[in-house]
């Protein structure tokens, strides 16, 4: 069962959550979830939105760019610490981490994309807008200490993706 919710009375929680790590996922060829700490909620072109950065490199950057959809799944109560260091430290391409773990997904409302039973705060988005940063025009601190120089000679940028929240709820 789902509770709807009105997103914004929940956004101190999510952005406060977000700083911790929650998992942002995807379903290109398989259900796939990533730990992500950066992110922003808003209001963008009349819409609600929420930003989340994804580097190029990254398993979830090719699932986002086959469907256009995400879940943004937000823990409630309880300790997820196991949970987001596993999606944070492993590869979509190399292993089923939703297996691993053993958590539950739950069907969407809209678009394809499930939530997760287990953090159970879900958006779901469909993306509206991304855009590749550009670090040359960042300050030098901030490219030194989050963009170091990959193999080929250049950064491992992010691509900001920008989601209309098409849903709010918790998965009960």
């Amino acid at each position: 069962m789902k509770k709807k919710i009105d997103l914004f009375d929940y956004s101190e929680a999510i952005m406060k959550a977000v700083k911790n790590g929650v998992l942002l996922t995807t379903n290109g060829d398989k259900v796939n979830s990533m730990t992500i700490s950066w992110g922003a909620l808003g209001i963008e072109w009349g819409k609600p939105v929420f930003t989340t950065y994804v580097r190029k490199s990254r398993y979830t950057r090719e699932q986002l760019d086959k469907t256009g959809e995400f879940t943004v799944n937000i823990p409630v109560n309880g300790d997820v610490k196991h949970i987001t260091a596993v999606c944070g430290s492993k590869s979509g391409r190399d292993t089923d981490k939703i297996k691993e773990l053993g958590l539950t997904t739950v069907e969407p409302e809209t678009g394809s994309v499930p939530g997760i039973k287990e953090l159970p705060l879900t958006l779901e988005c469909r993306v509206l807008y991304k855009q590749t940063q550009n670090t040359d025009s960042m300050p030098e601190d901030i490219k030194k200490s989050c963009y170091p120089v990959g193999g080929d000679g250049k950064p491992d940028e992010h691509i900001a993706y920008y989601g209309e929240i098409v849903n709010a709820y918790i998965i009960e």
